[in-house]
């Protein structure tokens, strides 16, 4: 069973960075695609950014582009996600999500595996 652990969150000042960790218990064939998602308040949940274990490909989605890198230690077994110049609108749960490769999209529903969340807010 592949568990996921997120950590980093916090509150930060508007044009302020900070980076979150996902520790990942195991990586299987299921698993070797780590997506950053977040929901905001009243939102949907949408991707952030995605990364392969093995290539080391990654993709950014939305507003993250430019601003969010992820990145990933396999020595570690953890991925994180870099954020600067935070805006407000950038407040939300982050999780993070594994799924397989095949699967690594934009699209929450093809990711078997989840974390709880840790949440990122963002003020004046």
């Amino acid at each position: 069973q592949v568990q996921l652990v997120e950590s980093g969150g916090g509150s930060v000042q508007v044009g302020g960075s900070l980076t979150l960790s996902c520790s990942v218990s195991t990586y299987t064939d299921s698993s070797n695609c780590i997506a950053w998602f977040r929901q905001a308040p009243g939102k949907e949940r949408e991707v952030v950014a995605n990364i392969q274990r093995g290539s080391g490909n990654d993709v950014y989605f939305g507003s993250a582009k430019g601003r969010f890198t992820i990145s990933q230690d396999n020595a570690k077994n953890t991925v994180y996600l870099q954020m600067t110049s935070l805006k407000f609108e950038d407040t939300a749960m982050y999780y993070c999500a594994a799924t397989s490769p095949r699967d690594c999209t934009n699209k929450a529903y093809h990711y078997n595996y989840w974390g709880q969340g840790t949440q990122v807010t963002v003020s004046s």
